[in-house]
């Protein structure tokens, strides 16, 4: 059974929430809400974008910065290779069309779009239907999650989300349809605590009676890393600071040296530091000692795990 296109859309219209990218058709714009939103809760989002397009309104800004100015706008929304990619993104954006760029100009189509660091077809489609006005269906977690229940499927392959969501694509303005898709699973049709009760698309959801069957829970495995941190501060109180190479999960960032094993003569042990991601678990020993010169850590693009071990040492 296919979705009422106008039932959704109208309670689209109607109590949709009211967030700044919504207010744009600007493709860079929407872009970068998209990539912020990729791992990164819309209450928080909000905040990192106004500051983002503030500083970068087009592409071309950002590719004349470098990127730890677009880290130390990152800092603390997580998942950092997103900035790094999306920095790497501007800059392929403006170069000419001679060299295999856009000529500063962001691409309209999400087959132009796919072929940018950091865009994956989910963002593609976005981007180009919603800047663009491209009839081309959106498929992300909550587009998933919908698809699961009305159809009653436990464990949908994506290719099976993708021709569900193609036959239920409303060509005219695939733009709002893809966002009101998405809205009614990040308000109504949720993980754990489904309104079925005041979603507009019930009757045609063969899942209603039992929604949380459906989809089953993806089981994430999980890694322990452990780590261990030299802690230095100098005369003044700033700590020694480095930066970190172009690989692994803190890339380009800066931070209290870190590595499996560290030499702790002459360092004091002052306590752990737990940090969790998606998929891993981290622990850091932190090892206290003293630096000839520091560095002032709010001048420098830091890490959630940075700030912490920062806090353990008496400064943020």
């Amino acid at each position: 059974m296919h979705l009422s296109q106008n039932l959704l859309l109208s309670w689209y219209s109607e109590h949709k929430r009211d967030l700044p990218w919504r207010h744009t058709r600007d493709g860079w714009s929407i872009l970068l809400s998209e990539i912020l939103l990729q791992q990164t809760q819309v209450s928080r989002g909000i905040g990192y974008w106004l500051k983002l397009v503030e500083r970068f309104p087009t592409p071309q800004s950002m590719a004349d910065a470098e990127v730890d100015e677009v880290l130390h706008l990152w800092q603390g929304a997580g998942y950092y290779s997103r900035a790094r990619r999306l920095h790497a993104l501007s800059r392929q954006v403006c170069l000419s069309s001679n060299e295999g760029g856009y000529d500063g100009r962001l691409p309209t189509t999400s087959l132009e779009l796919l072929q940018l660091p950091g865009i994956g077809p989910y963002t593609a489609a976005a981007v180009a239907s919603i800047a663009f006005g491209e009839a081309v269906a959106c498929v992300d977690g909550n587009i998933r999650r919908v698809m699961a229940r009305q159809t009653k499927s436990i464990s949908p392959l994506t290719k099976e989300v993708e021709h569900w969501a193609n036959n239920n694509l409303f060509t005219s303005d695939a733009g709002n349809w893809n966002q009101a898709l998405m809205e009614l699973g990040a308000t109504i049709c949720t993980p754990k605590r489904p309104k079925c009760g005041t979603c507009p698309v019930s009757t045609s959801c063969s899942g209603r009676n039992e929604p949380l069957a459906y989809p089953l829970p993806k089981k994430i495995k999980r890694k322990r890393l452990d780590l261990m941190c030299e802690l230095r501060y100098d005369a003044s109180g700033l700590p020694q600071l480095v930066q970190r190479g172009d690989e692994g999960i803190l890339a380009g960032l800066w931070g209290p040296p870190m590595a499996e094993e560290i030499d702790i003569e002459s360092l004091e042990y002052i306590g752990e530091v737990k940090h969790t991601l998606t998929h891993r678990d981290i622990f850091v020993q932190v090892w206290l000692g003293t630096c000839q010169q520091g560095q002032e850590p709010t001048a420098v693009a830091l890490s959630s795990l940075d700030q912490k071990i920062l806090a353990l040492g008496g400064r943020q």
